[in-house]
């Protein structure tokens, strides 16, 4: 188990339909590194439970009444919580998952998905990574970026600290590659990508390689249907 043998992972579930809660608390309760520490029954209540219980992780739902799941997520990542959300939808294409993935969230699960995809992607936030891999982000912003929000300005200055090869694996990484695959295309080793990955984020501010993807959708670096400048 690892790192994880050390401390259990604690986990919010936020969803309206108690039903729900109750599912997915049996399936993480059964884990040994997972404990449920909470339950939350509207986006409200999620922000303020997250502020008390402080959890690893949310399990947010994005579709819910009065403080739906995006607004949620972002008044969490707002307060400067540690707190990282996945999102939980019905629809594995929602366009509201692009919103959520925005404000913050790193990453999303279908709700009908097999027990172990939750199970595991727990544990994958947990470490520091992201829900998403790059290729699943690049087809949602491909879909759904000309519904998003146009109003969004281009954040080239974001951008003007990384280096030459860093936009070169900031654009690699908007293409779905792995980094064994960036350092092949690249010519370097697979440590140097991740170096420069790790650099992608620090720079500029920011959680995961997902929303890496993101900021380079908006700031032009990349355009739907894969153009880049």
């Amino acid at each position: 188990m690892g790192a994880h043998s050390m401390r259990a992972i604690r986990v919010l579930l936020v969803d309206d339909q108690p039903m729900i809660r109750t599912g997915f608390r049996l399936i993480l309760e059964a884990e040994p590194d997972i404990t449920v520490v909470g339950e939350s029954p509207d986006g409200e209540r999620a922000v303020a439970d997250t502020r008390e219980l402080r959890p690893d992780i949310v399990l947010m739902d994005i579709r819910m009444p009065g403080t739906d799941g995006v607004e949620a997520t972002r008044r969490i990542v707002a307060d400067g919580s540690a707190s990282r959300v996945i999102i939980l939808t019905t629809f594995d294409l929602d366009a509201h998952v692009v919103d959520a993935l925005r404000a913050g969230a790193s990453g999303f699960l279908v709700k009908d998905g097999p027990a172990d995809s939750l199970v595991e992607a727990i544990r994958t936030v947990d470490a520091g990574d992201a829900v998403l891999s790059p290729r699943v982000t690049h087809r949602l912003l491909d879909r759904f970026a000309r519904l998003a929000d146009a109003a969004i300005p281009p954040v080239p200055s974001r951008l003007a600290a990384l280096t030459g090869r860093e936009l070169d694996v900031l654009r690699a990484l908007t293409r779905g590659l792995s980094n064994a695959e960036i350092a092949h295309e690249l010519g370097v080793g697979e440590t140097t990508v991740k170096t420069h990955v790790a650099h992608i984020l620090d720079k500029c501010d920011l959680r995961d390689r997902v929303q890496a993807v993101i900021l380079a959708y908006d700031s032009g670096l990349v355009v739907p249907g894969g153009g880049q400048r």
